[in-house]
């Protein structure tokens, strides 16, 4: 049997358990930092963005930049 590429896949990174397991993160900007660490260490995951941070400060294009943090890490 072969197996199909789900198999090995690793589950998504939820956005939403980073915001939870980081409960002293106090603006968009220091989530960005949280993030950037995250992805240094996820590996080969995704993040799903399944939720939009609720910070005062978080801008417009959120999601842009939450991507490319995670995308980049801390390079």
């Amino acid at each position: 049997m072969t197996p199909t590429i789900t198999e090995h896949a690793n589950p998504p990174i939820l956005l939403s358990n980073i915001i939870i397991r980081n409960p002293d993160t106090a603006s968009f900007q220091e989530l960005i930092e949280v993030i950037k660490h995250h992805a240094d260490q996820a590996g080969k995951a995704m993040l799903e963005m399944d939720i939009k941070p609720d910070y005062p400060d978080t801008p417009r294009n959120w999601e842009f930049l939450i991507e490319t943090a995670f995308t980049w890490g801390t390079r």
